[in-house]
């Protein structure tokens, strides 16, 4: 009964159009009512507490990194990289796009900016060189998602946080998932490419001296990624100072080496920064005070009685929580699809004696494609914002890569060493 009523209120409060955070809230208020003890002070005591936690503070600092990195040329010199090095292979746009990816999630953690940022520059040069605008579109799309996988990771300090698990745990974790993503979509284009060789002509060979040249160029947006995984690894900082000196390095690299930022271009990006911040605090915050509420009631309890079937095969419980959260990643954004169930399904996995490092993995794996699947899809809207292709052709171009992403978390579920064995080598 609790859990019907927490699930069908935050349902009728979102089919209704309340927005994520007050339907959080409403849900937790319904939850209180069953249990017999509303009271309001509570309700603000815990929205308050929600936001009040030191690992959190790095979400407003690797906002700015990101937003920092695009203004500031980081991005652009990343790309450039990419052209000069892989360029002229056949189908090396899509090449070029996927290494792009990976790089520059290593310097935003965010999904979204890294799709506006590779939307804006490589799509026309990938339709102007005979590409589909529906296969380009979604291998950028695609692309993109691997940022909240890779450290340092916005979606990994939510997890973290909600679920108590160690962020700098997750961070090393995520390294080698993060590039098997990548690989899977080396491969899946690969395999396109060669069907429209005729059709794209490509791009002439770069002397080694263009590539010296773009390797120069970039190399201050390299060391970042290779500071902080290094920092990490040996202890120098924490996720939270990392965040400070990402954002950090990426204002002094962006106004005294690359030079393309000035004094009055600053505030402009401190308020975007800080209204993309203010949005995922409010949300953790309202989140967290179900999450309290589901503690009280005890519903990871009910449903571990529910599930005690499934609790002696870890890997098939793994199977059965990730179809679940393919499915509710179809209507949620990444941030409330993590806030709202790992409260619920972490102790599950911790039941049935599955990792929380590797769970955690998996699960930001399972939502960031949720970014890339219809209705809500917040990167493909994105893309396709930043692209100006439609939707449709969005998400049409989007399968084939979808797919390929899916098998490989299924084959993450199947064989779970893939994720533990790199990750305890970088703890």
């Amino acid at each position: 009964m609790t859990i019907a009523i927490f699930i069908l209120s935050l349902l009728g409060a979102m089919a209704i159009g309340i927005p994520i955070a007050f339907a959080l809230l409403l849900s937790g208020v319904a939850l209180m009512a069953q249990l017999g003890s509303f009271s309001p002070q509570i309700l603000a005591q815990n929205l308050m507490e929600g936001a009040n936690s030191f690992p959190l503070l790095a979400v407003p600092f690797f906002m700015l990194a990101g937003e920092l990195m695009n203004a500031g040329g980081l991005s652009r010199r990343i790309i450039a990289l990419a052209l000069a090095v892989v360029g002229h292979i056949r189908g090396g746009l899509g090449y070029v796009t996927i290494m792009a990816a990976v790089i520059m999630a290593a310097l935003s953690g965010s999904a979204v900016a890294d799709a506006a940022a590779l939307s804006a520059l490589l799509l026309p040069m990938m339709i102007a060189a005979g590409h589909g605008r529906a296969r380009s579109a979604g291998l950028i799309a695609s692309a993109s998602i691997i940022a909240p996988v890779i450290p340092p990771s916005i979606g990994f300090i939510i997890f973290g946080v909600a679920g108590n698990v160690s962020i700098s745990k997750l961070f090393l974790a995520g390294i080698v998932p993060g590039l098997m993503l990548g690989a899977v979509l080396w491969a899946t284009w690969w395999w396109l490419a060669r069907r429209e060789s005729g059709q794209v002509a490509p791009r002439p060979r770069q002397p080694l001296v263009v590539i010296a040249a773009a390797g120069r160029q970039a190399v201050w947006a390299l060391v970042l990624p290779v500071i902080i995984v290094a920092g990490l690894k040996f202890g120098v900082f924490t996720p939270t100072e990392a965040a400070v000196v990402a954002a950090v390095y990426a204002l002094l690299i962006s106004m005294l080496v690359y030079r393309e930022l000035r004094w009055s271009d600053l505030w402009p990006l401190f308020i975007r920064a800080a209204r993309s911040s203010a949005i995922v605090m409010f949300l953790v915050a309202a989140a967290m005070v179900s999450a309290w509420l589901i503690t009280s009631a005890n519903l990871p309890g009910e449903l571990i009685a529910l599930l005690q079937p499934f609790l002696d095969s870890p890997r098939l419980l793994m199977a059965l929580i990730m179809i679940v959260v393919i499915i509710v990643g179809t209507a949620l954004d990444l941030t409330p699809t993590i806030l709202l169930l790992t409260p619920v399904l972490l102790p599950l996995a911790k039941a049935a004696g599955i990792d929380p490092v590797y769970f955690g993995v998996l699960f930001l794996i399972n939502t960031s494609i949720g970014l890339i699947t219809p209705p809500v899809g917040t990167v493909l809207n994105a893309v396709a914002g930043a692209g100006r292709v439609s939707m449709d052709e969005v998400a049409r171009g989007v399968l084939p890569f979808m797919l390929a992403q899916l098998g490989l978390l299924f084959l993450l579920v199947a064989f779970p060493q893939l994720v533990l064995v790199p990750a305890r080598w970088f703890y």
